[in-house]
């Protein structure tokens, strides 16, 4: 079962940049990772979101997590209410949201035999092809 982890930050001012540097390079070999966005929230404030195959692969790369975020650490400031520089929370997904389906197209009309044309029109028509013969 797919599951996400969502860690929130606060960067020191002026450092937001090399902070989101520092995302740009990463280039993560975590067993199970499917991929991630970096979202800027505020000015100084951005949330990680990672997806994973399982939770079982979250988990396991905990420890390799704890250490690509020991390489910006010191671009981070404490987030107060003895979080420390992370507010970190993961789970499994429970429901999965799309786009709207799109409005299923009316299949076309069956081909088959063309249906004669009838009225006078129609038969002075067929009349002159006939005399063209």
């Amino acid at each position: 079962m797919t599951a996400f982890n969502i860690v929130r930050f606060r960067v020191k001012p002026g450092s937001e940049q090399q902070f989101i540097d520092e995302h740009r390079a990463f280039s993560p070999g975590l067993a199970g990772f499917l991929g991630g966005n970096l979202v800027r929230t505020g000015d100084q404030t951005f949330c990680m979101i990672g997806e994973w195959q399982s939770f079982d692969h979250l988990a396991a790369a905990r420890p390799e997590m704890i250490a690509i975020l020991d390489r910006f650490r010191h671009l981070l400031e404490d987030l107060g209410g003895s979080l420390g520089v992370t507010d970190p929370v993961s789970g499994h997904v429970v429901v999965k949201l799309g786009p709207p389906k799109a409005a299923k197209k009316r299949a076309a009309p069956k081909r088959g035999k063309a249906k004669r044309a009838t009225g006078k029109r129609a038969t002075a028509k067929r009349a002159a092809k006939k005399r063209k013969r």
